[in-house]
């Protein structure tokens, strides 16, 4: 079914509980195991329409922010989802205490059954109230990025349709376009700074009500972290600034060469790959889409049936509008057993980018929608962002259909770029760690921690006030996850790092890697992350020496490659 043609309606929330209720009630007295199998059959498939409608309206709320029915529609399971959720919590405490358990772990995945035990300590009915009220802030912020009307070269631009200018080969078009955006956000200050500081302190609060010291157990519960601790995580940091961090920085410094500019240099000129210009599409968003599907197509039968149903049933929004919600994403309506992809395109290479990334999240929905229960359908977060990465390194054969003369660029940059990455990205994860250590920091308190983690995760920025949003330490505002998933971060660094496994596979045997991909995809989320990977033959990035080889190997790759002929 085309995605315009599914019907939606509001999901009765008292007639949603009574009947979890009921079957709450039912698994409790169940006389067999095939009775309270059936009733958990039930459940699942009552949970499969709530989220595909909560999904649907949350979709078209994306694309139109200003939909005043579809507005309404995300108000209201903002405040609904947290009194569902202390129903639903009964039937798995129902589900977990069963006498039929040990049945139950034979016949589905046992890693459903640990994270059903960790939701349990994420979740009582007195903290109802301020989950209500964080998704109301974040809608807040939300709405507020999406409202942005930034002023810049005569016209008018959204957060998405400027980030164009910030890479433009002009040395003031480029300036002016960051000075622009930045000024949007100082504008805007106050107002970020109080959703935040409300959004801290309420999770303070509930992590507080739940019998922790703060939030942070709770956030690493929420985001469902099974097999690692933040000791762990906190290793792997210290493990990006011993080897990734002094390899970056050295990359530019040759940019900064390359480019004529001198070291360290501005955010604005550290976005310049190229003095000819940053690598650019060499076609429109259709010419993209169809591209992808030449990809898709000659990887694997499978990429292909998958990339085509995606087409037909309209389950792609990518082109960037007034009005839309900035960012992208990748979900599922588990009715219909199809995922959805939306993005903003805007010219840039990250268009691609969208077009490998998130359609590896669908890739890997798709290959599992059959999956029972649902939420095994997917792994956790860290476990999903290596399809999505991963699948970006497997279309670099095909990447001249999408930037024609530009594709030496592109490799260059790409694999660049996801290196750089991991520096900033652990550097929100350091920067969410000291926040909800210390939930009573001040707003400019909070602006000097992030300068002063600038300065040790990536000190090739340079801080001397050109561009003040950025440089005096307020840039993390712009960061979506910060505000509205607390933790999911480190995710992306942790799966760069395999997705790096992954690239330096593709340059030995496309094929072997391929294959090692499958393995991985095939399972869903059905062990935890660092299982998924032993049982693909894939290195952990826990272990230091998988950070320290996937960093040596792409610093010999950009030191040898031929940039000839390129400016």
């Amino acid at each position: 079914m085309k995605f315009s043609e599914m019907p939606y309606s509001r999901i009765d929330i008292e007639a949603a509980k009574k009947t979890i209720k009921e079957l709450t009630e039912a698994l409790k007295s169940a006389a067999s195991y095939s009775d309270a199998k059936e009733i958990f059959l039930k459940q699942e498939e009552l949970a499969k329409h709530f989220h595909t409608m909560v999904t649907l309206a949350h979709v078209r709320h994306s694309i139109d922010t200003r939909d005043e029915f579809y507005d309404a529609e995300e108000k209201f399971y903002n405040n609904a989802m947290p009194e569902v959720q202390e129903y639903s919590v009964a039937f798995t405490m129902a589900l977990l205490a069963s006498p039929f358990i040990n049945d139950f772990k034979k016949d589905f995945s046992e890693v459903y059954f640990i994270n059903a035990e960790m939701e349990l300590k994420t979740f009582a009915p007195e903290i109802i109230p301020d989950m209500q009220q964080e998704a109301l802030l974040t809608q807040e912020y939300e709405a507020l990025l999406a409202s942005a009307a930034i002023p810049f070269n005569g016209g008018t631009y959204t957060i998405s349709q400027i980030a164009p200018f910030k890479q433009d080969a002009d040395d003031d078009v480029r300036l002016a376009a960051w000075k622009a955006e930045g000024q949007w956000y100082k504008d805007n200050q106050a107002k970020l700074d109080d959703i935040y500081d409300k959004l801290v302190h309420l999770r303070d609060q509930m992590g507080r009500k739940l019998g922790y010291d703060g939030y942070t157990q709770l956030g690493y519960y929420r985001m469902q972290r099974n097999c690692y601790t933040k000791e762990d995580v906190a290793r792997f940091r210290d493990a990006v600034v011993k080897y990734v961090v002094p390899v970056v920085n050295e990359t530019y410094k040759v940019q900064a060469e390359r480019l004529g500019k001198t070291y360290p240099m501005s955010f604005a000129d550290n976005a310049l790959a190229f003095r000819s210009g940053n690598a650019k599409p060499c076609t429109d968003a259709d010419g993209i889409l169809k591209a992808g599907k030449v990809f898709y197509d000659e990887l694997s039968p499978e990429t292909s049936e998958f990339f085509n149903m995606m087409l037909d049933n309209e389950l792609l929004d990518v082109l960037s509008r007034d009005g839309k919600q900035v960012g992208g994403y990748c979900t599922d309506l588990p009715d219909y057993e199809v995922p959805f992809i939306f993005a903003n395109f805007n010219g840039t290479s990250g268009d691609v980018e969208t077009v490998t990334h998130e359609a590896g999240h669908a890739f890997e929905g798709w290959l599992n929608r059959k999956r029972v229960p649902m939420e095994t359908c997917w792994p956790s977060l860290e476990g999903c962002e290596v399809h999505s990465m991963s699948m970006e390194f497997f279309a670099w054969p095909w990447a001249e259909g999408f930037f024609g003369a530009d594709t030496r660029k592109f490799k260059y940059f790409h694999l660049a770029e996801s290196f750089r990455f991991i520096p900033y990205g652990t550097m929100v994860d350091h920067f969410q760690h000291i926040v909800y250590e210390k939930p009573d920091m001040t707003p400019k308190q909070r602006h000097e921690t992030w300068k002063e983690l600038l300065g040790i995760y990536m000190p090739w920025m340079k801080l001397d006030g050109d561009i003040p949003f950025y440089s005096e330490g307020e840039g993390w505002q712009r960061q979506h996850h910060i505000y509205s998933s607390p933790f999911y971060y480190i995710d992306y660094c942790l799966a760069q790092t395999v997705a790096l496994e992954f690239w330096a596979m593709i340059q030995e045997d496309q094929a072997n890697a391929w294959k090692h991909y499958m393995a991985y995809t095939e399972q869903g989320g059905s062990e935890v992350f660092t299982k998924l990977l032993e049982n693909a033959g894939l290195d952990s990035p826990f272990d230091e020496e998988t950070l320290k080889g996937v960093c040596a190997k792409a610093d010999e790759w950009l030191k040898a490659y031929d940039l000839t002929g390129i400016e």
